[in-house]
């Protein structure tokens, strides 16, 4: 492909060399350029690509983007100046690919919580009724039906440009992802072309990145703000930044709630631990799912499978068949009638909503023990806070570890603390390992009691000094009831 046919709509500054140049690949990462590469020198919170365009010429660079122009140019070499070499790889990458998002209908999900439950019933819900569909997730990345390991929530442009084209040659009519505030604001969803936007909320998250919640909440904007007129918006108005959201949106405005009116509102008229009675504008459906947080993410499916032009008759119908994504809410229940639950709230505002619903459904008269921790090397400052909702809520909690990463594991237990009041410390327990934890929560239940497993969901490992352990909670918790019997 000709450098220039790459480069096609990229805002140049500056090209020294021949741009009909032959371009066989693309990267930004110097260790994959080959002969033939076009090289993005892209300026990461790590390090600078900058830094490392001679090595990538060393490795037969043909082509360098960059936002600085290096002081000794190789003549065998074509330069190009743009002012975002981020912005102008997703770009370019979106090009160099045959601009697959064209070719499908994309969605994407952001929010701080529910983006991987409602891509993922989503993609289940349109291949439920017989499309050919593709999954950009936190768990999984699916092809059609061909999983492919997922590790990032969005991944960078040439990942997500290569899936997205395998997706087309698969024959896939729709795509749903999630967006996260990172792939926003490192350009990583430049260029891909969108038929529709889900925002869920924004809570206490991130902020080792994006330092201020303005940012954070920007971040999420961006995203809609870039919509063309043909997509669809869809907003969640019970949270406060819902509307903002809207504002300069060239696409379809929509929205859903269960506290407001909205084009789609929602009410809940049952909860069970089995699932609850959901009346969807006016009509009564009966869903597997359960609790406030994920009416609300039905609503969201709802509103955005009728933009996408599903069958209104089916869609209540398809929607009462499906399940929760794996480490969401996930039951996991013992010989001796005890009640796990395993969830991927990492954030106090989601574990709020997973404690909030127990509380709704239980009965109050068993025990309600809560085992969380938190990562390290990420936020600190959503430690306390993580506590303070786990105690107020709990009957009993347990803090442990998490993902801690390069950090100290008791000194991430101890910043946790300090959220506790002191007439709220018997409540608490402090056990480092989280197998030993999550043990002795089994050890103190009895029959009846419900314990919530929060933090990790999905993740089958803990990530420790660098070094990821194989650690799976729902795995753990199963195996503790089993020796309990």
């Amino acid at each position: 492909m000709k450098l220039k046919e790459i480069l096609v709509n990229c805002n140049l500054l500056e090209i020294v060399g021949d741009k009909d140049l032959d371009i066989l690949d693309i990267a930004f990462d110097s260790r994959k350029v080959q002969s033939g590469t076009l090289f993005f020198a892209v300026k990461g919170t790590q390090a600078d690509g900058h830094d490392y365009i001679d090595k990538a010429i060393e490795q037969g660079a043909s082509a360098i983007v960059c936002e600085k122009m290096p002081r000794k140019k190789s003549e065998q070499v074509t330069y190009v100046k743009v002012d975002n070499s981020a912005y102008v790889l997703g770009m370019a990458a979106s090009n160099f690919f045959g601009n697959p998002s064209e070719k499908l209908r994309l969605v994407g999900v952001t929010g701080t919580n529910g983006k991987t439950t409602i891509a993922t019933l989503l993609y289940r819900l349109f291949t439920g009724a017989g499309y050919h569909c593709g999954l950009l997730s936190t768990i999984e990345n699916i092809i059609g039906r061909d999983v492919v390991a997922s590790t990032h929530t969005t991944p960078d442009p040439i990942e997500l440009n290569t899936l997205l084209q395998r997706m087309v040659d698969k024959g896939c009519e729709y795509a749903f992802m999630e967006v996260s505030s990172h792939s926003v604001a490192q350009e990583r969803i430049a260029g891909l072309y969108f038929a529709g936007g889900i925002f869920t909320n924004l809570t206490h998250d991130h902020l080792d990145y994006h330092k201020t919640m303005a940012n954070y909440r920007n971040a999420k904007k961006k995203f809609f703000d870039g919509l063309p007129q043909s997509a669809f918006a869809l907003t969640n108005l019970d949270d406060k930044n819902g509307a903002f959201m809207l504002q300069n949106t060239k696409a379809k405005k929509l929205s859903y709630a269960l506290k407001h009116d909205a084009d789609f509102k929602g009410i809940v008229m049952e909860s069970h631990f089995d699932g609850m009675l959901l009346k969807v504008n006016g009509t009564e459906v009966f869903t597997q799912l359960v609790g406030g947080f994920n009416a609300s993410n039905l609503l969201a499916i709802y509103g955005a499978a009728l933009s996408l032009g599903f069958n209104k008759d089916e869609l209540l119908v398809e929607i009462s068949k499906l399940h929760g994504a794996n480490g969401r809410f996930d039951m996991v229940h013992s010989a001796q009638g005890i009640v796990g639950i395993v969830d991927y709230a990492h954030t106090p505002d989601a574990l709020e909503n997973v404690l909030v619903t127990i509380n709704e459904v239980r009965h109050h008269k068993e025990t309600l023990i809560t085992i969380v921790g938190c990562g390290g090397n990420r936020d600190t400052t959503k430690r306390p806070e993580m506590a303070a909702v786990a105690v107020k809520l709990s009957d009993k909690v347990i803090l442990t570890s998490d993902n801690p990463r390069n950090e100290d594991p008791d000194e991430i237990i101890r910043q946790m603390k300090a959220g506790i009041a002191e007439e709220d410390k018997h409540k608490v327990l402090s056990i480092t390992n989280r197998g030993e934890a999550i043990r002795t929560a089994v050890a103190l239940a009895k029959p009846g009691d419900i314990i919530l497993l929060a933090g990790k969901g999905h993740e089958n490992y803990q990530e420790i000094n660098g070094v990821k352990n194989h650690f799976d909670d729902k795995e753990a918790l199963s195996q503790a009831f089993k020796e309990a019997e």
